[in-house]
């Protein structure tokens, strides 16, 4: 069943976040994600208005999604968006099965 990593985002430091950026989409690739959002135009309906980047990538598994967050090339990338580079919340969700 696919599964949903969700990030909120707060940058505070463009030019390290992209270094971060820069090496995500082919890390992503190579545990079968695939984005679905990422950093476009947002409404925020309801909650504190603390983040101002959105990001939803779809997995084949909630597995898949973890094994990505939990591999040695994602913490590397990573690496460059934490500390004074950005806040970020992550989360992945299991999807349901559309046919219930």
């Amino acid at each position: 069943m696919s599964a949903y990593w969700i990030s909120r985002c707060i940058v505070r430091d463009p030019v390290q976040y992209k270094r971060y950026t820069d090496l995500v989409p082919g890390i992503l690739a190579a545990h079968g994600g695939k984005v679905l959002a990422r950093g476009g135009r947002y409404q925020i309906m309801e909650g504190p208005e603390t983040f101002h980047r959105f990001v939803v990538i779809e997995f084949p598994s909630l597995e898949a999604g973890v094994r990505c967050f939990e591999s040695a090339e994602y913490r590397e990338a990573a690496s460059f968006r934490r500390g004074d580079a950005g806040i970020v919340e992550n989360v992945i969700v299991e999807g349901v099965d559309p046919s219930t």
